[in-house]
C-alpha cells in the first residue's frame, strides 16, 4: 500500500550526500585540469577548502551553532571547490584565501547560513576577485604544449606563495590569454573571427575544450543522479547557442560561433554546477527556463558587449537577485482558487 500524499523526492544521504556527488562529478574535469595546466589547482584547491572550512567554524562558533553537522555536510567544500576551479592556475595565495572568505563571510554567513544565502558564494568570491584584482585574473596558464616555458610542481608553489618565477623566466612565457579574452582583444583591435582563430595557438589547444566537454560529462551524471533537473542547463545553453547563431548570422566575421561559446569559458561548468544551486535559483519548473534561459542571454551580452570576457559569473548574480520575484510569479495556482 502507498503512503499517503504528499511524496516528497529527497536524494539518498540527504545534504552530504548531494555534496559528495556533485565533487564526484568534477573529479573528471579536475584531472584533466592537473593534465593540461599542471597541479598548481590543487594547491589552489587545498587553500580554498581550508580557508572555507576555516571560516565556516569560526562564524559557526560566533554564532553559536554547532560545528559538526554543518561542517560535514560539505557546502563549505564545495563552494570553495567551485570557486578554485574558476580562478586562474597560478592564482597567488592570498588571492584564493581573500576570495574565499568573502564567499563564506559576506555571501554566505551574512545571510544567515545554508539555505538562506541570496547569491552564490563562489561567484560572489569570483567577482570580487575579478573587479579588486583583474590583473591576477587573467595570468592563466597556458595548456600543455603550447607554453614556451613550462613550470615544475616547485615553481609553481615559488609562484603561488610567493609571486617568483626562476631568474631569466618571464610571466608572459608561461601564460596566455583565454580564447574569449584573445576574441575579445583581437576583435576590437578590427581583426575578424576567421584570422583570429587561424592566428592564436590558443584556438588549437586541446585543453581548453576537452575541461568544458568534462563538465559536460559530469553534468549528465548529476541529471542521471537526479541531483539537477534539466531545466536550467538546457535554458541557459540553448538561449546562449541561439544568440551566438543569430549574432553569427547577421555577421560571421564579427561575432564567433554557438560552438565557441558553449565550450569557452565557464559556460558548462556554470549551467551544470553553479546556475543549479538549490538556494540560489528558482523552485518551479518554469521559473528554472525562465532563469537558466535569462542567464544563457546575459551570458552572451557581457562576453560580447560588456568590459569583461566572461559573464558567467555576473550574470548567475543578477539573476540570483531576481529568484524571489520569479518563484512569487511562476508558482502554480492553488488547487480550488481562483487566480
Amino acid at each position: 500500500m502507498s503512503s499517503p500524499s504528499p511524496h516528497v523526492t529527497r536524494p539518498a544521504g540527504g545534504v552530504p550526500g548531494i555534496m559528495l556527488r556533485v565533487l564526484a562529478a568534477l573529479l573528471p574535469a579536475l584531472a584533466a585540469y592537473c593534465y593540461f595546466y599542471g597541479p598548481a589547482i590543487l594547491i589552489s584547491l587545498a587553500l580554498a577548502c581550508a580557508t572555507a572550512l576555516a571560516a565556516e567554524a569560526a562564524l559557526l562558533k560566533l554564532r553559536g551553532y554547532p560545528l559538526k553537522p554543518f561542517l560535514g555536510d560539505g557546502s563549505a567544500v564545495l563552494s570553495a571547490s567551485l570557486l578554485a576551479l574558476a580562478l586562474p592556475p597560478l592564482a597567488p595565495w592570498w588571492l584564493v584565501v581573500v576570495g574565499t572568505l568573502f564567499a563564506m563571510v559576506f555571501a554566505k554567513h551574512l545571510y544567515g547560513g545554508l539555505g538562506q544565502n541570496l547569491f552564490n558564494p563562489a561567484m560572489v568570491g569570483f567577482a570580487v576577485l575579478m573587479i579588486s584584482f583583474p590583473a591576477h585574473m587573467t595570468h592563466w596558464l597556458a595548456p600543455a604544449g603550447l607554453a614556451g616555458e613550462t613550470l615544475s610542481l616547485g615553481q609553481q608553489l615559488a609562484y603561488i606563495f610567493g609571486e617568483r618565477l626562476p631568474d631569466g623566466m618571464r610571466l608572459d612565457a608561461v601564460t596566455m590569454a583565454t580564447p574569449l579574452d584573445t576574441l575579445k582583444t583581437q576583435l576590437a583591435l578590427g581583426r575578424m573571427v576567421g584570422e583570429i582563430r587561424a592566428d592564436a595557438p590558443i584556438f588549437a589547444a586541446s585543453g581548453g575544450y576537452v575541461l568544458p566537454g568534462l563538465y559536460l560529462l559530469g553534468g549528465l551524471f548529476l541529471l542521471q543522479q537526479r541531483i539537477i533537473t534539466w531545466h536550467i542547463p538546457v535554458a541557459f545553453l540553448a538561449v546562449l547557442a541561439a544568440t551566438a547563431a543569430l549574432f553569427q548570422g547577421v555577421d560571421a566575421a564579427r561575432y564567433a560561433s554557438p560552438l565557441f561559446h558553449l565550450f569557452s569559458g565557464a559556460a558548462m561548468l556554470g549551467a551544470f554546477f553553479i546556475a543549479t544551486d538549490y538556494v540560489t535559483s528558482p523552485t518551479t519548473p518554469t521559473g528554472k527556463l525562465i532563469f537558466g534561459a535569462s542567464i544563457g542571454l546575459l551570458t552572451y551580452v557581457i562576453r560580447v558587449f560588456g568590459g569583461y570576457p566572461d559573464g558567467v559569473a555576473f550574470a548567475v548574480l543578477i539573476m540570483n537577485s531576481a529568484v524571489p520575484l520569479i518563484d512569487a510569479y511562476t508558482q502554480p495556482k492553488v488547487f480550488g482558487h481562483k487566480g
